[in-house]
Order: structure tokens, then sequence, then C-alpha cells
């Protein structure tokens, strides 16, 4: 995600954001909340009175609505934002119920009356991911690869390498091993570009077969070759894990893997499904220690008896203003 413009503090203020693909709406789906107001450019159907009649015109105009609905629709890659108007315009009446669409590579202008710490913290991580992403993962299986981030909130796709592999058969056979080396070659250039070692504490190769393997072994050999000394004094944070192909869906076998999670086990996005873990063992165990609820929690605070707090993401894009600034308060307290 891109930031055009940022005039933010706690008293309140503006953003405007450019998104840059599906991961990046979600960051801001679960950023605007109802009450806040989104300018955006748009595209609206005006009557217009001519000679030979009415006719209906596409017009480029402003919008701007007080948010009172939110949708975000993954598949299509979009977000609806329902309200009233705000935005004086000739073709659209102060007050009327209008809906604006968030769309990737759009940009748009967030206005909030209050940002609170946790909206704060949700723009830098947004819009700089790798500042909090400290697991890499890569996927890759015969052809394909994909270069992933894992942070705490958030997992971005950095670089897919795709490539045709010839037949190991036949005449082309002869072109097979140069091919993967420049397969192998090009996953190891998106590692140099997008692995910031003074961040990332471990790097995942997973995959099928002994395609995870055989490119660990190309990098480290690669890496002494081309002088990478990044890549050589960091060999060690590299693990090979299993996984059924080098799509997204597969890090969720990846991160499960209990291989992996020994090695893993410090890093934000692990930390953060270890803590959810635990809570289930321990209302499991010893439902005394565990409770869950408002109120529950709030006179667990007040006896200072809270060792993890954990807080659903949907608490804080509550309808209601004081609920949704209590919940930043009550995690730092």
């Amino acid at each position: 995600m891109r930031c055009k413009s940022n005039q933010v503090s706690r008293e309140g203020g503006s953003l405007k954001l450019v998104p840059e693909g599906v991961e990046d709406l979600w960051q801001v789906y679960n950023l605007i909340a109802p009450g806040d107001r989104v300018e955006a450019i748009t595209f609206r159907k005006v009557q217009r009175d001519t000679a030979m009649g009415t006719e209906s015109e596409r017009i480029k105009m402003k919008l701007g609505v007080e948010v009172e609905d939110i949708d975000f629709d993954a598949e299509v890659a979009q977000i609806r934002l329902r309200g009233r108007n705000y935005v004086e315009n000739e073709h659209v009446k102060l007050g009327s119920y209008h809906t604006l669409e968030l769309e990737p590579f759009r940009d748009f202008t967030l206005l909030k009356d209050q940002w609170d710490t946790y909206d704060i913290e949700r723009v830098k991580q947004a819009c700089n991911p790798t500042s909090s992403a400290d697991l890499a993962v890569i996927m890759v299986q015969e052809g394909l690869a994909n270069v992933f981030l894992v942070g705490e909130a958030l997992t971005v796709r950095r670089q897919r390498v795709e490539v045709t592999l010839p037949r190991k058969q036949g005449a082309a056979a002869a072109g097979y091993s140069k091919a993967i080396h420049k397969f192998y070659d090009r996953i190891l250039d998106a590692v140099v570009q997008h692995i910031n070692w003074e961040v990332v504490r471990c790097v995942v190769i997973a995959g099928p077969g002994m395609w995870k393997d055989n490119l660990l072994k190309h990098i480290h050999e690669e890496a002494v070759k081309r002088e990478e000394t990044a890549l050589v004094e960091n060999r060690d944070r590299f693990v090979c894990a299993h996984a059924s192909s080098a799509y997204k869906l597969a890090l969720k076998e990846v991160l499960a893997s209990q291989a992996v999670m020994n090695r893993v086990q410090d890093t934000k996005a692990v930390k953060e499904v270890q803590a959810l873990q635990d809570f289930f063992d321990m209302l499991a165990q010893d439902d005394y220690r565990a409770v869950y609820g408002p109120s529950e929690v709030s006179a667990a605070q007040d006896f200072g008896a809270i060792q993890t707090l954990l807080v659903s993401d949907y608490l804080f894009r509550s309808r209601r203003v004081g609920e949704r600034a209590r919940y930043p308060s009550q995690t730092l307290s």
C-alpha cells in the first residue's frame, strides 16, 4: 500500500492511500469504521436535457461519504462504503445516500475524528509490510515459486517466479539442467532483493519432493560464488519443510509443521497462533484460569490477573465510538 499523504495525529486528521492488492484492501477494511469520512473519485450516470430529449452521461466526480455500512468482497477485490454525501457537488445533493467503491490502484482519502494507537500502527505496517515481517517463506515446485513475507497482521507476496521448463526426455533434455539453474537463480535474486536480514529471523523453503532441498543447496552454493555476504552469514536461518504446492494456500501446512514451529517460534506470526492455542488448552485443562467476554476480562484486569490478552479485530471496528476507544486503552493499561 502506498501512502500519498499523511496528516494523522491522535486528535484526528486525514490519510491518502493507494491500495495495491487484496491484502491492502483487507487492511483498509479493518481501518475504516462507521462514522469515518471517505473521499474518492467515482463515476456517476447523470441525466442531461438536450434538443433531442433526455440523455444519460457518465461523469467523473469527487464524492465524500460519512460511512454507515462497510462491505468487503475479496473475490472481486472491492470495498463498498455506503453513507450520506457531505461533499458539495452540482450533480449530487448534500445528505443523499451513495455508495463508494474502493479498488486496487485507486486512491482515496480517509478522515477520522480520532486515530487510536492501533489505527496508526496498522497504517505503518500496511505501508511498509517488510518492517514487521520477520518470517520469509519461499514456496517452490516445478516451474513455480512464490516469495512471501509473513508478519503479525498479514502475509504479503513479494514476488512470483514462473517459468516453463523443458521436458527431461528427448531433444529438450539437454537444456533441462540449464533451465533449472536459471529458475533457481531468479528465486535467489528475489531473496536478495526482498529479504531484510535486520528484520527477518527465519527463511522457510517449502514445497513437494526434492525441489525445496535442491533450491536450498543452490542458494548456499551461489551465495559463496557471488560473494553475497548477507546470505553466507545468515545461512543458519534457512530451514526446509514439506508443502503440497507452491501456492499461498499451502502456507497453512508449513506453519502447522512441528519442525517449522520449533525453528520459527520467536516470530510474530507464530507467537499469535501459539497464544490462541495456549488459550484453548488452558480453557480445556483449567477453565478457572481462562476467561472470555467483556465483563469477565474487565474483572480480571481489575485484579491484575491477566498474563495474555487476546482482542479480536472485530471489536476495534465497533459502530459505537466509545466501545472502539475502550479496547485500545484496555490493551495499553
